[in-house]
């Protein structure tokens, strides 16, 4: 199975397990680091989900997974929160994360910047607004966003 394939695939089998305990999927991701492939699955919840939680989830899947058999080769399945700081990939990412602190990396600068930090006050299809922390507001292209996420804030 190809890459994409193979998320849809592990997406189709937590979609029921997630719904099933009141979570949100996140994300979910195939990769390869080094010598070794993950299949990494992002949950969370409203006010945070817990380890438990998280276990709960990754040994639900690991048995729909095992029983199905259909993931050739060996990989480490990753069931965890996406994080404080979690990527900003879909459009729903965005939607959901309006009126909060994000940071932006470009491909290329703009306004002699290709690092940013603002508020994102505006979402669509294919581009984002954020007000930064200078005071200016600033029209950004998706397909210029090398990275988004989510800012820590103390």
């Amino acid at each position: 199975m190809k890459k994409s394939e193979i998320e849809a695939y592990a997406q189709a089998l937590v979609m029921p397990i997630i719904e099933a305990g009141g979570y949100e999927l996140w994300d979910v991701e195939y990769v390869k680091e080094g010598q070794d492939y993950y299949l990494r699955i992002y949950a969370d919840k409203e006010g945070g989900i817990t380890i438990d939680e998280l276990v709960e989830i990754s040994r639900a899947l690991e048995a729909k997974i095992d029983a199905e058999d259909k993931i050739e080769g060996a990989y480490i399945l990753e069931v965890s929160s996406p994080g404080l700081t979690r990527p900003l990939k879909k459009n729903r990412d965005y939607e959901r994360s309006i009126g909060k602190l994000v940071d932006i990396k470009l491909y290329k600068a703009i306004e002699g910047q290709k690092e940013l930090t603002g508020t994102l006050e505006a979402n669509t299809e294919e581009q984002i607004s954020v007000s930064l922390e200078d005071g200016r507001n600033i029209d950004i292209n998706k397909n210029e966003i090398s990275m988004a996420r989510l800012a820590f804030v103390e």
